[in-house]
């Protein structure tokens, strides 16, 4: 690989199904290496190069009682393709484990009990000023969001939208108020709002299987079965 291409941030249409398993296994080899060692993995060799262009990335920690029920444990990433894609995930997932604000450090019998799900982000993309293109900017099931305003700044990714059925406006009302701002401050041109496309992947059940979600798939399924309550 060229020494360009080996600079070239990772797209996560780039991402097969095959290197987004192995990203869910560094996640969580990550943080059983860190329980046993107390320090972070090092990137391990013969990965598929694309593993070590920068890459942006998320890791998802949730809880895991039953297919259709479970709790966020830990979520923390990186916006920018600073580093490695491989060492983003290591250092994240860690970050997730052990330094999410929201929650308590993760004991080591949690990790029978919890699955791990890594997103790999796209470049931010800045959308329209106007309201009526926001909106129209907004893909719900392929967009994650950021709203920026003076030192604020909050991000969602994709998968929250599809998980709590938001509408585009109310995706952008709640990406305000996570950067700690008013719900309609997207309205103010003076707030910059990006997109950003996500894939990701996750583990079915501790341990278990690891597949791509499908978002667009998923939030059409929901909303067709809310339909028909």
């Amino acid at each position: 690989m060229s020494e360009e291409n080996l600079n070239k941030p990772v797209d996560p249409d780039e991402i097969n199904d095959d290197i987004g398993k192995i990203l869910v296994k560094l996640a969580r080899q990550s943080v059983e290496y860190y329980f046993k060692n107390k320090e972070l993995m090092k990137v391990p060799e013969n990965l598929p190069k694309i593993l070590y262009r920068p890459g942006a990335a998320f890791t998802t920690i949730e809880t895991y009682y039953s297919e259709e029920q479970h709790s966020l444990r830990g979520c923390i990433g990186f916006i920018e393709p600073i580093k490695p894609l491989a060492k983003t995930v290591i250092e994240v997932s860690v970050e997730s484990a052990f330094n999410d604000p929201r929650f308590n450090p993760m004991d080591e019998y949690e990790l029978d009990t919890v699955t791990f799900e890594v997103s790999v982000l796209s470049k931010l993309e800045e959308a329209p000023l106007d309201k009526e293109g926001r909106i129209s900017f907004v893909v719900i099931g392929r967009d994650g969001l950021v709203a920026e305003r003076g030192y604020h700044r909050g991000l969602l990714l994709p998968q929250v939208p599809v998980e709590n059925l938001w509408d585009k406006e109310t995706f952008l009302s709640e990406t305000c108020l996570k950067a700690g701002l008013w719900p309609d401050c997207w309205l103010d041109n003076r707030t910059r709002i990006y997109r950003f496309r996500a894939m990701a992947w996750k583990e079915l059940k501790p341990k278990g299987d690891i597949v791509r979600r499908d978002l667009a798939l998923e939030y059409n399924a929901l909303i067709n079965s809310s339909k028909n309550k």
